[in-house]
């Protein structure tokens, strides 16, 4: 094992703060004011705000992708062999904080060039903005496997994190469009960049506080040498990792699409843009809900069990809401409450999930992989949000989709609807599927939790 008995003996036995719990969550809530964004309205910003073709974007956000696949694993493999005076990935976010709240605000500014130099800076500035989102994530995400190695102490973290994630992603997302129509009295463009900046400085000083209060307890021995090349193979040979990374995909896909269309739905199928503050306050309030509640709900029942029929009462609901009568207001935000809630109850589990893989390949092939493992599935992570983000814009070019106009056609209507629920539902219910491969439940960590126990005895 690449960890020392010692260490691994207090970091179980070692019981978390609230501070540290409250200061983990900040950094992923700073990560969400632009994370949640992207999903919500940087399709929206880029097509109806800077005017640049649907179909083009959609294209962006998959092949910005292909940077990633380099990116996210060198990053996770600098990560595993870092090593100062503030631990091995808290000194990212440090140094982190202030380029990407830099990159959030020049991303959403309109520059006065023509369709094609607005196409090249949208290019750019949104891939310098993944670039920085992977420095500062990847890390993140990474330091949640070695701040415990407890099971509950993790979904409790992870609980807290998802709480504080969902406030500051509804604290970005739902006080953008007040705050853009305020700041820019009349002009979007003005109102958007204004809006993102005083947003971003709000994700910095988060960031300071992420790291102000955490702490590194799991240390890793730094006295064996590999290659790059060796760490993705290792990595891929876990086969527990190649499941949770499905999960990833499929359930950052649903919720991207779901969101990169919920400004369409509201403004078109419900039929007034002014419900969408609303509509979207609904979703995130059910959203801390369920974060909330994960950590009592997997006390008693197996995590693997609740992710696995969570996902599938997901699906159902999904499904349910294509058929629903659109003109019914409190129908539809009933059901948006519920979703938003089933859907943040499985986010800290798969978390989770993600940690224990880490334990899982240690175990199994004897080297702890931590930083490259997070950053492999931030990379599945970005993939689904990527493809999740083209389908809207792919479906909308196919369906005619007029950016802009007061009404659309009856075809770009029910492409609207079912991008908003058939195709989340697919990817819940494809999820729901694959966790009949997933073996590291309760029963099973708990044997190795004792069979740790009478090697430290």
């Amino acid at each position: 094992m690449m960890a020392t008995q010692a260490t691994q003996a207090e970091a179980h036995s070692s019981r978390l703060t609230f501070m540290e719990k409250i200061g983990y969550g900040f950094g992923d809530a700073a990560s969400h004011i632009v994370f949640d964004n992207v999903m919500l309205y940087m399709m929206f910003f880029f097509t109806d705000i800077v005017g640049l073709p649907a179909a083009f974007i959609g294209t962006m956000f998959l092949l910005s992708r292909c940077l990633d696949a380099v990116a996210d694993p060198i990053m996770g493999h600098l990560a595993d062999r870092t090593r100062t005076r503030w631990g091995q990935f808290r000194p990212f976010i440090l140094f982190g904080a202030i380029p990407f709240s830099i990159m959030c605000v020049l991303v959403y500014t309109v520059p006065p060039f023509d369709l094609q130099g607005k196409m090249i800076y949208a290019a750019v500035t949104y891939v310098l903005l993944m670039v920085l989102y992977t420095f500062v994530n990847i890390p993140y995400c990474a330091l949640g496997g070695v701040i415990t190695t407890d099971d509950r102490d993790r979904m409790s973290l992870q609980s807290y994190r998802f709480v504080l994630a969902t406030a500051g992603g509804m604290l970005s997302t739902v006080l953008m469009v007040p705050l853009a129509n305020w700041i820019g009295n009349g002009n979007q463009a003005d109102g958007y960049q204004g809006a993102i900046a005083i947003l971003a400085v709000v994700a910095c000083v988060m960031l300071f506080l992420c790291f102000r209060y955490t702490k590194e307890r799991v240390q890793v021995k730094t006295d064996y040498q590999s290659s790059f090349f060796r760490d993705v193979k290792d990595l891929v040979k876990n086969d527990q990792w190649r499941i949770v990374a499905g999960f990833t995909f499929l359930n950052i896909m649903a919720v991207s699409i779901r969101g990169g269309a919920m400004m369409y739905y509201v403004t078109y199928v419900l039929g007034s843009a002014a419900l969408f503050a609303g509509f979207l306050a609904t979703y995130s309030i059910g959203n801390i809900f369920g974060s909330a509640l994960a950590k009592k709900v997997t006390d008693r029942i197996c995590k693997v069990k609740v992710f696995k029929y969570v996902n599938l009462i997901l699906g159902l609901l999904s499904i349910a809401m294509f058929f629903l009568p659109t003109d019914s207001l409190p129908i539809m935000f009933g059901f948006i409450f519920v979703i938003g809630f089933f859907h943040q109850m499985i986010t800290p589990i798969q978390w989770v999930m993600m940690s224990d893989t880490v334990e899982y390949g240690e175990r199994n092939g004897g080297r702890r992989l931590t930083g490259i493992s997070f950053a492999g599935l931030l990379f599945v992570l970005k993939v689904g949000l990527a493809v999740g983000g083209a389908l809207i814009g792919w479906i909308l070019s196919g369906v005619n989709y007029q950016a802009g106009a007061a009404t659309q056609s009856s075809t770009a209507m029910m492409g609207i609807i079912a991008i908003f629920t058939l195709l989340p539902a697919a990817a819940y219910l494809l999820s729901s599927l694959l966790c009949r491969s997933y073996k590291l439940d309760r029963a099973y960590l708990e044997s190795v939790q004792e069979e740790n126990e009478r090697e430290m005895a």
